[in-house]
């Protein structure tokens, strides 16, 4: 953190008068908003990947060069595990059309205009920042090959299909994959794929018009994937006449810059949507059965419904997964996670940091029991100069507190009481437990406590800690 605010302030010649964590998708990387004294913003980005990093910063720097509606990177640290980047606001696509989305597929005029100017758009990414892009940049590969496609095949047999109650013989479907991944990258042209084309990657400006992020994965690969994975996203439940009209959209755009034989198109889209809808089961699958998120279990459903109507139209062509996955979309999808029967009593811990000033975390657990921790009476870092745009995460404030000592006496009572709760709670079969840890700011004391806690009972027990830095905007599971 520290360095990124040195970045900044080497890039615009003030400190930032606030730093906000922002949070993240499913990656490393985290989020900062940084502002000046007079409200403009940058967003900070620490990675921990150079080359993941180095991808996003050549793409988007190739893009804007192109004219696309992608971020402007305005600094790059000089190992490029840092970046500020241009703030497109807070407003993602995702967002402005969640009524549609909750209301299972009914969207307004509004969100249809939404939808059909991010589609538009698409083929402009795809088409135009192709030219002149030097594929050897994109991270981790080139191009969509073979050995891709087999991957997450094989993804979705593993972690989705051996968890439900279908036959099917080994060899036979390993011969249909083959065929497949041939299928899939048998059309070898220059044109990008954005790979993570979904309505959380559509930031909309002030004006509604969109910008996208989040492209650091993309590479030399076929259309119809990413047009195949925004339109048949489950969670999404595009109606059918909504889904034509927005592949009308598409190819009124794509016919500026090629030729469109439309039946073929139309057919190898077909062959995508089936490869995607069994890429998102395998990812449900792992999540949802293995890691237990009862958000990707619910995805399930929808997600089936979409492949009982694609196998209806007769999209799959391979004999032997044509009768697995006709066979597995007739029988009632697995509910429970994978062990869940031994593992439904075991214990967790949630663990929080917060601000006094805007009151204790809620227990949403319904137990309404726990503990909750005051650090006030420690020596506060947040009083000096040198920490107040820093955390209980960063380095400086970690050696000020542990230099300090009055945390680690504080902490010496807490982990006595926490170990005999925890050893008493997972003697008796409970399953929850909640520490929250409050101080001034919810930023310096609180962090570092709830981080400390969180790593030694998850060391100790082998438990899975849950912990949310309430005020940064950071959650991690342990």
């Amino acid at each position: 953190m520290e360095q990124l605010i040195q970045l900044y302030h080497s890039a615009t010649g003030h400190q930032p008068a606030q730093c906000q964590a922002i949070t993240g998708s499913g990656s490393n990387r985290q989020y900062f908003r940084l502002t000046d004294s007079e409200g403009a913003t940058l967003i900070g980005v620490v990675g921990t990947s150079k080359e993941e990093n180095h991808a996003f910063i050549y793409l988007s720097r190739h893009f804007r060069e192109k004219a696309l509606p992608v971020p402007e990177v305005v600094a790059v640290s000089d190992d490029e595990l840092r970046y500020l980047q241009q703030d497109l606001g807070g407003r993602s696509l995702f967002d402005a059309i969640r009524q549609g989305r909750e209301s299972g597929g009914r969207y307004d005029a509004r969100e249809c205009e939404l939808l059909c100017r991010t589609i538009a758009l698409l083929p402009d990414m795809q088409m135009r920042g192709a030219e002149g892009l030097d594929f050897s940049q994109c991270y981790p590969q080139a191009e969509m090959d073979e050995t891709n496609v087999m991957f997450d095949l094989n993804y979705f047999k593993y972690c989705f299909l051996k968890t439900q109650p279908v036959d099917f013989h080994e060899l036979r479907l390993e011969e249909d994959f083959r065929q497949m991944a041939a299928d899939i990258t048998a059309s070898k042209g220059q044109t990008f794929l954005y790979r993570d084309f979904q309505a959380r990657n559509v930031m909309l400006d002030a004006e509604g018009r969109p910008w996208f992020i989040d492209f650091q994965g993309g590479r030399r690969g076929p259309l119809q994937y990413d047009l195949a994975s925004f339109l048949w996203q489950a969670s999404a439940r595009y109606p059918k006449d909504l889904r034509e009209q927005l592949i009308d959209v598409y190819l009124q755009s794509l016919r500026r810059y090629t030729e469109v034989d439309e039946q073929e198109f139309r057919r190898r889209l077909r062959l995508f949507v089936l490869f995607r809808l069994l890429q998102v089961l395998g990812a449900y699958g792992f999540r949802g059965y293995f890691e237990r998120k009862k958000h990707f279990i619910d995805s399930i459903p929808p997600a089936l419904d979409n492949l009982r109507q694609l196998l209806a139209e007769g999209a799959c062509p391979y004999p032997h997964l044509a009768q697995v996955l006709s066979d597995m979309v007739s029988r009632k999808p697995k509910a429970e996670t994978v062990g869940s029967k031994s593992e439904e009593k075991k214990l967790v811990v949630r663990i929080f940091s917060f601000s006094y000033k805007k009151g204790i975390p809620e227990d949403e657990s319904g137990n309404g029991g726990g503990y909750v921790f005051d650090c006030r009476s420690t020596h506060n870092p947040g009083r000096y100069e040198p920490y107040k745009q820093l955390t209980g995460l960063d380095e400086p404030v970690i050696r000020f507190l542990e230099d300090d000592g009055e945390i680690l006496t504080f902490l010496d009572s807490v982990y006595r009481l926490a170990d005999a709760h925890v050893e008493r709670y997972l003697q008796r079969g409970f399953t929850d437990l909640m520490f929250s840890f409050g101080c001034t700011g919810g930023q310096h004391r609180s962090v570092y406590s709830a981080q400390h806690l969180a790593e030694h009972l998850h060391q100790k027990y082998g438990i899975t800690v849950r912990l949310c830095h309430r005020e940064q905007g950071i959650q991690q599971t342990l």
